[in-house]
């Protein structure tokens, strides 16, 4: 298998893991642990260093990861806000990119997790062949009851469930106004991975290995007609983003791919087949239905190709 496998990634959207799925119960396994659940964030980074060592042992010819990364903003310019920006940016981005990258936690929370600390460390930054990126949005952030908060929320209260947190967190996620969204409600701003991938660069310099977008796209509202799915919407969405890969690249960012997610419908961790990411429609007869933006993808592939 190690000579079949371009590129091995043990470890998928660990930050997804640990604060949906164990710090706000969004997904399994359903836990509210607030702050506790770095923890399991600790864990699921060694299990990457673990499996790092294991492929290379094994003779993978590549091995990297795939973090989810977002530019964090601040809903306003109240020194709160911005402490509060701050904050989600190193849970969010920093605590997930610099052991791995750095072989470190961000100011000090190292001194809070679990195990032999230092010896975990070494494992999990583990050099890396590259580094995934996974992006969908920016976030905005406020501290909580402060009036930029307050207005955001009233700005564009549909985003408000997707993006809610606990009570006691010191930090509000609000809902960013955007001329367009996704199903899923997600604010459609290609400019916010070219962001992501010069901060990347900025902040990590020769400790980032090339980049790879390794999941970009979009939930839209897809219905089956004439023997396919007219999903301008994503066909939009893609082309926006590939245009923001290549502005990171101009800006000298080293990108070397782009993956669209996804090539299929997926069941989407708690929201099952009600938001749909695929290039090909996934009936509920499993009857696979290539979308129009799979005929544009194909061509533009061609034409990237065909122009080196």
């Amino acid at each position: 298998m190690a000579d079949r496998v371009a590129m091995w990634m043990p470890v998928n959207e660990p930050v997804v893991s640990t604060l949906f799925g164990h710090a706000i119960g969004i997904h399994a396994p359903g836990e509210s642990r607030g702050f506790e659940a770095l923890a399991a964030g600790h864990h699921l980074l060694l299990g990457h260093g673990l499996a790092t060592r294991a492929l290379r042992a094994a003779g993978a010819r590549a091995v990297g990861t795939a973090n989810n990364h977002t530019p964090v903003h601040a809903v306003g310019d109240a020194d709160e806000d911005v402490a509060a920006a701050a904050l989600y940016d190193t849970i969010h981005n920093r605590a997930f990119a610099e052991p791995i990258l750095l072989g470190e936690y961000p100011n000090g929370m190292g001194d809070g997790m679990p195990g032999p600390v230092a010896e975990d460390l070494a494992v999990i930054s583990e050099p890396l062949d590259a580094y995934g990126v996974n992006y969908y949005n920016p976030t905005l952030v406020g501290a909580p009851g402060l009036p930029a908060t307050v207005a955001a929320r009233a700005a564009a209260p549909r985003l408000e469930a997707q993006l809610s947190v606990p009570e006691g967190i010191p930090f509000d996620v609000v809902p960013m106004a955007a001329d367009e969204y996704t199903a899923f409600g997600w604010p459609v701003a290609p400019e916010g991975l070219t962001e992501v991938l010069v901060q990347l660069r900025d902040r990590y310099g020769d400790r980032l290995p090339p980049v790879h977008v390794t999941e970009s796209g979009c939930s839209t509202d897809d219905v089956v007609e004439d023997g396919t799915v007219h999903d301008e919407a994503r066909i939009r969405y893609l082309d926006r983003h590939l245009e923001a890969v290549a502005a990171a690249i101009d800006a000298g960012v080293d990108v070397r791919g782009y993956f669209v997610w996804s090539l299929l419908d997926n069941f989407e961790w708690a929201e099952g087949y009600t938001q749909r990411f695929g290039l090909v429609h996934v009936g509920a007869d499993q009857e696979r239905v290539p979308k129009d933006s799979y005929a544009w993808l194909r061509d533009r592939t061609r034409t990237l190709r065909s122009s080196g």
